[in-house]
């Protein structure tokens, strides 16, 4: 697979190559942010400083979340009609 990946950017013109290269880079900058960004967290962990919740206690939160957000949508008074804009 690589081989032909260098035989094809070999055989490209230059624009498209730095049309791919600008993709790749962009991907890779993505992923070192992402690493950056968990390594963070991890030490902030291990630090113990931020929260940790069980499995059920995700399930939990994620569930009364979305009771708060059905009851908001459920009751919402017929009088005030508002564009998603508002939102």
């Amino acid at each position: 697979m690589r081989q032909k990946l260098h035989q094809f950017i070999d055989s490209i013109e230059d624009k498209k190559a730095e049309a791919i290269y600008t993709l790749l880079e962009n991907e890779l900058d993505a992923d070192s942010y992402r690493k950056k960004l968990v390594l963070r967290e991890r030490q902030a962990y291990l630090a113990g400083e931020g929260a940790s919740h069980s499995w059920e206690e995700v399930k939990q939160m994620a569930h009364t979340r979305k009771s708060e957000m059905v009851y908001k949508l459920e009751f919402r008074p017929l009088s005030t009609i508002e564009t998603l804009e508002a939102y």
